[in-house]
């Protein structure tokens, strides 16, 4: 069956599809055209139904019409009549409808201008000109009565209008008269009064009708029109066009455009009303020109009034008066209309401009809700790089402004650079408004103080799926909370998932102190200037080594290690830091992705390799100084590319700013490239002491690492040190991940999994009767983590604690502290780690904490909870917290308590002391470092200092860095032990004992490991001891200046004895630090002496009231171990082993991140260092089978002897 066809005509007499289409126009009829119907088998002769029912019956289905030949169908009926075809066109389609309105404003300026020409042309003075004698009557019976009331109103109803100008205004008016009847008659809807009475039709017909009678009645063509009143017409005509306008482009105005766009014409309209109208009504009067009503109309309406130009009759007197009452009815409405528009469009934010999205660089940032913390943290670390400085910032939030972040956001330095938009990242047309499309990158960020963690996630998703969706080339930067839902976004340019960050780096605090700030320092933007003006040495030190950062630069474009193309990675490392004070880390093939931590001295560095390096400032910013250069041409300045490869100099400073560092001799003689032993009178004998470091690897020269003697001797000596704690472990991969996406990491696990019951240390169970941490018999401290529940972050925290670079006999003990039990989920994945277990209480209670071992531990973690991580007043999450690590400080002071908080500023809570005179001093140091504008204000705190508190949202600065060094989350997921990558090493730890001590400096250290065990130091976490003062504050305090007590002896203090005289620099880095003593033999039992020592009081009253506190303090102690005492005994607990009286409150820790070569070593520093991967170069098939402990002693023979075991 052939398809209907349409008739010629149909296509002459409808519109367009595509018209019809755009219109939506839906009011249609049908026209069938039907014919040859057969009709069958008719019993009695029926007339033929009319063509509606044909129809039905054929949606119906009637079967009778099945062999119909054509069916054919038009819709859109109605439109082909003359009156739809009309209103299509004036009103229902946009662009011939825009067309109309556009002719339409024309005419009424038109109107207008005619009547300005027509009041230019005319002059009251002169007759009248009206040669009836119905105008002659009318001028002479007003002349009359203007005689004795002094009004002409003749001048006011009849004007003097030239032939010409009256034939245009007739012909406008007539046109004007016409259009106004069709749009009437078009949009007509049942009602003809509604129409009569509409202002729009009153004014037309005013306007018009006259000029049309003057036609038919010729004396009547000087009579007076108000044709100025058409200036309100065209104002509606301009905002009808307008409209036209954005719907026919299918583009939308903001309604504060719309507002203002109406007031303008209002007050417009308004002055030309009055302009015009007094002008006329003055033409009776004073004569007044039309720019004389104008300058009235516009001192009156703006309330100068300097009554220069008055009305002089009452009738100009009534319009003034009118005018004024509109004016004051009108505009107040438009103005408070604008005023909300203007305070919604504050709220919402506006919109980005496109001219400036696309001339200028910007970056957008997401959130959920916008705190002053995250603002500022943001805002300070994004802007701390200074070729950012020219971008902006669009914060798009769904809330309402904050109004501490729109008071922080009118301060200069921002409010020129970052703007806020109220919007959701779910919209289109939000994103629009933020320019996402144009942006340089997108920071999504979580609502980490939700109190559902989950339903926080899962909006970051929704929002990353938005606007990649929206704009796939924009680079995105997520933080996501939870590890389980990492895998959502793994498209994401860059992923930083909280949880995982968190407990890696919690773990990483048991074995090595003060990962936390080493990691919090190392991703902060600083220039190391935080502490310089402080009294106090390690505050100088501490505060200058802050500065070092992460950099990264090809080694072919480097001077720090351009001329070790070809040697080896240690080789570089070591030389490098030696010359030039850098230290350099890792390293990443030009044709491979992955960074490589110390991939070791078989690492031969090449052109094309990217290094990166702690330094306090990039190579780039760097210049040096050259001081014999100096003595030949005077203070000239060498640039960084312009000096020689090879620097005949004996000093090398390199400086960036303020900050210089002092280097060591750059090219020391090869006769004392070994270092030696220096005897007690500092001259003697001298012998070799560390070997040199070799520019290409010698394997038979390299020391293994402990690790891989560590599988023979626990072989060996299992059996005696061990017993069947760890016989069984072997090491292999996880068989259980808790979450999608974890990276697999080599560990110590169990031959067999373990039964669920075996895993609960509080009950014994068929496989284990042990019931409390003190029957296991463990070997080494136990590591007790407290969390709220066991969320799948909790595996990252056991898995660097059970990794294959752990030594057997160095793992120790964890147990997991739950508020809730965990789920056999849980379960399955941490029953196949050794020595892991859990148990069911809170840190609150005592007895949960004695059944837990606490006694026994080393280190006990508190997990920041999720359900006090949003509370009503700002601060208070961590209250609960704080204060029962506080009640464990008081019972527990031997623990060391590693705290998480929510809020950073709350660490100054942290074992707080109300009379710490050195506290208080320490709190106005940091306000003064925050004054300077400082981002680690709170570096000084001593809880932060020494490791024993963190919180997440320091690392929020890692998401912010990797803007600039896109490398920062692969560094920090290496240190931490979150990703595993061949033949990248790890972070580790080496404790400095009394053997250690002859080596003397950092930079023989550097040389001692990369020659012997091919590790790289990268900072120290050092304690002092100090003397903190709980009396009241004495002058010295008073001044916020603590003495440290570190020479040998008691130090005596006097009062008038100046601050420089009181204190003794014991970590000094100057270059007299060689003349300085070695520690002597016994300076273990000093330093413990020394720590129990107080100051000698300075009168009998303060040496009484020390005495009292001291007492006190004895008597709060003996309380307090006779509470916990009890409570073991009532627990058939041992009471053996619990020290009440031993603390860390008189001892301070601190970390140096790349300290200068010079930096002396002291005794107990723990010094971090990069391990090369043991199993990046494994031995042959053939040496595996002879015992390592053997071949060791074999290659090594005599060398050993003159190492120093570290």
């Amino acid at each position: 069956m052939n398809p209907p066809r349409r008739s010629s005509s149909s296509h002459s007499d409808r519109p367009s599809t595509e018209t019809q289409q755009r219109n939506n126009s839906s009011n249609s009829g049908v026209i069938l055209d039907i014919s040859a119907l057969k009709m069958t088998e008719v019993d009695t002769e029926v007339p033929p139904l009319p063509p509606r029912y044909r129809f039905r019956d054929l949606l119906l289905g009637d079967q009778t019409f099945q062999n119909d030949d054509r069916v054919q169908v038009e819709f859109y009926v109605n439109e082909n009549t003359f009156k739809e075809r009309l209103k299509l066109f004036f009103i229902k389609n946009q662009r011939s409808s825009l067309r109309i309105r556009l002719f339409n404003f024309s005419l009424k300026i038109l109107t207008c201008a005619l009547y300005i020409v027509r009041v230019s042309l005319d002059n009251p003075k002169e007759s009248n000109g009206n040669s009836c004698a119905l105008g002659q009557c009318w001028n002479n019976s007003w002349t009359n009565t203007a005689e004795s009331t002094e009004i002409n109103w003749g001048l006011i109803f009849w004007v003097n209008r030239r032939v010409p100008v009256w034939a245009i205004q007739v012909t406008v008016a007539l046109i004007s008269f016409l259009e106004t009847m069709l749009i009437t008659y078009l949009s007509y809807k049942g009602n003809i009064w509604e129409q009569i009475f509409q202002i729009s039709f009153i004014l037309e017909m005013i306007n018009t009708v006259p000029f049309i009678i003057t036609i038919f009645w010729a004396p009547l063509r000087n009579i007076f029109v108000p044709v100025f009143l058409n200036c309100w017409l065209a104002k509606g005509a301009l905002e009808n066009m307008i409209n036209d306008f954005h719907r026919a482009i299918q583009r939308t105005h903001s309604a504060m455009f719309n507002q203002v766009f109406i007031l303008i014409c209002t007050l417009l309209c308004l002055v030309f009303t009055g302009a015009c109208g007094i002008q006329h009504l003055e033409r009776a009067g004073k004569h007044l020109s039309l720019f004389d009503s104008f300058y009235f109309c516009i001192v009156t309406f703006s309330t100068v009034g300097y009554g220069d130009v008055t009305p002089q009759i009452w009738p100009s007197q009534l319009l003034v008066v009118i005018l004024i009452c509109v004016a004051l009815v009108v505009l107040p409405l438009q103005f408070e209309e604008l005023a909300y528009l203007w305070m919604e469009s504050q709220k919402l934010g506006g919109n980005y401009s496109r001219h400036r999205a696309q001339t200028e660089k910007h970056v957008v940032l997401c959130v959920s809700s916008l705190k002053i913390d995250l603002l500022m943290d943001f805002l300070n670390e994004f802007y701390a790089h200074p070729r950012l400085q020219d971008y902006y910032v669009v914060i798009l939030c769904p809330t309402e402004i904050d109004i501490q972040v729109r008071r922080i956001l009118q301060i200069p330095l921002w409010s020129q650079r970052v703007i806020y938009l109220q919007g959701s990242a779910l919209k289109d047309q939000d994103l629009m408004r933020a320019k996402m499309d144009d942006a340089e990158a997108c920071f999504i960020l979580s609502s980490r103080n939700e109190v559902d963690r989950t339903a926080a996630d899962h909006q970051t998703i929704l929002r990353a799926w938005a606007a990649k969706d929206f704009a796939p080339n924009c680079p995105l930067y997520v933080q996501i909370l939870k590890p389980e839902n990492k895998f959502h976004v793994k498209f994401a340019d860059h992923v930083v998932c909280e949880e995982e960050f968190k407990y890696a780096m919690l773990a990483l605090n048991c074995v090595c102190p003060a990962t936390s700030t080493l990691v919090t320092l190392l991703v902060h933007t600083s220039r190391g200037q935080e502490g310089q003006l402080s009294p106090e040495q390690w505050q100088r030190m501490y505060g200058r080594c802050s500065g070092n950062e992460v950099y990264h630069i090809r080694l072919c474009d480097s001077k720090f290690f351009g001329e070790y193309d070809g040697k080896s990675f240690t080789y570089a490392s070591f030389h490098a830091h030696k010359k030039y004070g850098v230290c350099l880390i890792g390293v990443k093939r030009e044709d491979n992705k992955s960074i490589l931590l110390n991939p070791g001295p078989r690492h031969i560095m090449a052109a094309t390799d990217t290094c990166y390096y702690i330094n306090i400032t990039k190579e780039e910013n760097s210049a040096f100084i050259f001081k014999q250069e100096e003595k030949d041409k005077g203070l000239s300045v060498t640039g960084l590319y312009d000096a020689p490869s090879r620097l005949p100099v004996h000093s090398i400073i390199a400086s960036m700013g303020t900050v210089a560092i002092d280097l060591q001799n750059p090219d020391p003689p090869e006769e004392s490239s070994k270092l030696t032993l220096p005897t007690e009178n500092g001259a003697g004998s001298r012998r070799p002491s560390i070997a040199p470091v070799l520019e290409i690897a010698d394997s038979s020269a390299i020391l293994p690492c402990d690790l891989l003697s560590d599988q023979s001797e626990d072989e060996t000596n299992q059996s005696d040190d061990e017993g069947s704690v760890g016989s069984d472990f072997v090491k292999g991969y996880p068989p259980n991940s808790p979450y999608i996406g974890s990276s697999p990491t080599l560990c110590h696990l169990l031959p067999q999994k373990a039964p669920f019951c075996c895993l609960r240390l509080d009950k014994g169970c068929t496989h284990s009767s042990f019931e409390d941490a003190k029957a296991y018999g463990f070997k080494n401290k136990l590591i007790i983590v407290s969390a709220e529940t066991a969320g799948n972050g909790l595996y990252n925290f056991i898995v660097p604690l059970r990794a294959y670079y752990r030594p057997r006999k160095e793992l120790n003990p964890i147990v997991l502290l739950l508020d809730y039990p965990p789920d056999n989920h849980f379960l399955e994945a941490i029953c196949c780690f050794p020595m892991v277990y859990f148990m069911a209480g809170t840190i609150d209670n005592l007895d949960n904490l004695l059944q837990c071992g606490i006694i026994y531990a080393d280190n006990l973690v508190v997990v920041d909870k999720e359900s006090t991580m949003s509370a009503e007043e700002d601060y208070m999450a961590d209250a609960k917290t704080i204060v029962n690590v506080q009640t464990m400080f008081r019972l527990f002071p031997s623990l060391s308590i590693i705290t998480e908080l929510t809020h950073p500023s709350n660490m100054r809570f942290m074992q707080f002391r109300a009379k710490d005179c050195y506290s208080l001093a320490l709190s106005k140091l940091e306000k003064i470092e925050r004054d300077k504008g400082s981002n680690l204000a709170f570096m000084f705190r001593l809880p932060f200092a020494a490791g024993r508190v963190f919180s997440i949202s320091m690392l929020d600065t890692l998401l912010y860095q990797s803007f600039v060094k896109d490398y920062m989350i692969a560094i920090t997921r290496l240190l931490l032990g979150l990703d595993t990558t061949p033949g990248s090493g790890y972070l580790c730890a080496m404790k400095i004992t009394e053997e250690d001590l002859w080596i003397r400096t950092y930079g023989r250290l550097f040389q001692k490991l990369c020659s012997s065990s091919a590790e790289i130091p990268i900072g120290i976490y050092r304690t002092e001891s100090h003397m903190f003062s709980t009396s009241e504050c004495k002058d010295s305090y008073a001044q916020s200046q603590v003495s440290i007590n570190v020479e040998q002896g008691v130090e005596h203090r006097e009062r008038g004895e100046p601050w420089k005289e009181k204190t003794s620099h014991r970590n000094s880095t100057t270059s007299d630090q060689s003349e300085h003593p070695l520690l002597r033999k016994k300076s273990m039992q000093w330093a413990r002496r020394l720590s129990r020592k107080s100051a000698k009081p300075s009168s009998r009253a303060e040496r009484i009231s020390q005495q009292r506190h001291n007492l006190y303090r004895r008597s709060e102690r003996q309380e307090l171990s006779e509470l916990v005492k009890n409570r073991m005994k009532h627990l058939g607990l041992p009471t053996v082993g619990y020290d009440e009286m031993n603390d860390h409150q008189n001892t301070l820790s601190y970390v140096l991140i790349n300290p200068p070569p010079d930096t002396m070593l002291e005794l107990n520093d723990i010094v971090y260092i990069i391990r090369s991967d043991p199993l990046a170069h494994m031995p042959d098939d053939s040496q595996v089978g002879q015992p390592r402990s053997t071949r060791n002693q074999q290659d090594f023979g005599t060398e050993t002897r003159d190492e120093t075991h570290l």
